[in-house]
């Protein structure tokens, strides 16, 4: 994690070691309150404040440590910035799953080949939203 931070000219400071520590933990995307929320866990990360949650994420965004994932709900989701991948997520637990898909990568350059308006894409996100498992059961 420090070398991460080095790279990006970061100083590792214990509150963004602590942090990152807590999205390399994860498997779903989280918000800067579960971000706080596990911090307060710890003892020795007791005097991380919601501020300085919110300012790191800021800028390990800006860094491109994180990504910022949207779900359409009125807080901000983020996760490692990892190999491109998109989420399922379930509308009624919020349960998250990530999945791949060169079949969609695939139709995504068509797309971008067939417009008469653009040249080419350089980013996007897919987001898919319905009914897990267990939700339906």
């Amino acid at each position: 994690m420090k070398e991460i931070l080095k790279e990006k000219g970061y100083k590792a400071t214990p509150a963004r070691l602590a942090i990152l520590k807590i999205f390399a933990k994860s498997k779903a995307p989280l918000t800067a309150e579960n971000v706080h929320k596990e911090l307060k866990r710890n003892k020795k990360n007791k005097d991380i404040n919601e501020a300085t949650v919110y300012r790191t994420l800021s800028l390990l965004e800006e860094g491109k440590i994180l990504t910022k994932v949207d779900f359409r709900k009125e807080s901000a989701f983020f996760e490692l910035n990892q190999e491109h991948h998109h989420h399922i997520t379930c509308l009624k637990c919020d349960t998250v799953e990530d999945f791949q898909s060169t079949a969609i990568e695939k139709v995504l350059r068509g797309i971008a080949r067939n417009s008469s308006k653009f040249i080419n894409i350089k980013d996007h996100s897919l987001e898919l939203f319905g009914l897990c498992k267990n939700c339906v059961a």
